[in-house]
């Protein structure tokens, strides 16, 4: 692996595809998971200003067999023809089946795995670092750390000091709890020029400016022209304009996550296909215990879209 290459490649606009399922049995629908891809290529995505990311969180991952989250990753590959990125979800609480996924996304041709702390157990950062250094000697594919504060155990600056020694990692999904130490911008103003930081925190014009280069937009599944503006006017040093467009259309968005993520359900990309589902795209449910949001949002997420100036959304 050209680990500066990788480094490179991991620019634009970072997609969780979501995973599609078919009623009613919930089984893998690999045939709508490749036309949304299709669909993401068709409207603007492209190398140089997104990637994407199979069976990540908002594909569905936790409720997924190991078969099935390879299988995930072979079907974006497939649909992605080779013209854009593509990196595996790889969280899980065993570093045995870690390097397994290493391994196979090896074998099928992804760019990256995306790893985090394990959770469950209160794992120490010594116990990741060597969870992370597995994964390395189990495959030559670049690894992307990503800090889960919420689930498990911070990722601190020291320990990203250490992990950037390990010659396969070149990412860094970064956020971090706002407090006045400014966790977030310490640590992308330090690495920036090492790793290809994806801003997860949603200060896309801060974190370019400090030397970000990617970006985490669910925005992305349902209006990729989004997306694509983003990233033109990130590089034209537009910031006015993309924190404009942070807070009309896609701090919307995350408001009406956080509200059924308080009174209805929890998971992740439960709204984005609901969203998908309210422009005219193949979507479905999550699986459970993620229960389904689409007949009591649905009419909520409607009206955001239209309020946002999403196009194509359809009428009722």
């Amino acid at each position: 692996m050209n680990h500066r290459r990788a480094k490179e490649r991991l620019y634009g606009c970072y997609i969780t595809v979501p995973t599609m399922f078919a009623d009613p049995d919930l089984d893998l629908d690999k045939a709508a998971i490749r036309r949304h891809v299709r669909f993401l290529l068709d409207n603007g995505i492209r190398e140089g200003n997104g990637l994407l990311l199979a069976a990540g969180a908002a594909g569905d991952f936790p409720t997924m067999t190991f078969d099935e989250r390879v299988e995930t990753l072979d079907t974006v590959l497939d649909a992605a023809g080779g013209v854009l990125p593509v990196a595996m979800g790889a969280q899980t609480t065993s570093t045995r089946e870690l390097a397994h996924i290493a391994k196979a996304a090896e074998r099928a041709g992804a760019d990256y795995i995306q790893v985090s702390c394990p959770f469950y157990f209160n794992h120490t950062e010594g116990d990741f670092y060597e969870y992370v250094a597995a994964a390395a000697d189990a495959a030559d594919i670049g690894i992307i750390i990503y800090n889960t504060f919420w689930t498990s155990t911070a990722v601190s600056f020291s320990t990203v000091e250490k992990l950037i020694e390990i010659p396969n990692v070149v990412g860094l999904k970064w956020a971090t709890p706002r407090t006045d130490a400014m966790e977030f911008e310490t640590v992308v103003t330090a690495f920036s020029d090492r790793l290809a930081v994806i801003d997860n925190n949603l200060f896309f014009a801060t974190s370019h400016m400090m030397g970000a280069r990617s970006f985490e937009v669910h925005v992305c599944n349902y209006w990729p022209q989004w997306g694509a503006k983003l990233i033109d006017d990130l590089e034209k040093g537009r910031y006015v304009d993309v924190q404009r467009s942070i807070v009309r259309e896609a701090m919307p968005f995350y408001h009406l996550w956080v509200e059924i993520e308080q009174d209805y359900t929890s998971g992740d990309g439960y709204l984005d296909k609901l969203c998908m589902e309210l422009v005219g795209l193949d979507s479905s449910r999550c699986r459970p215990p993620t229960r389904d949001v689409r007949q009591q949002y649905r009419e909520r997420a409607r009206q955001m879209l239209l309020d946002c100036g999403v196009p194509n959304v359809v009428a009722y």
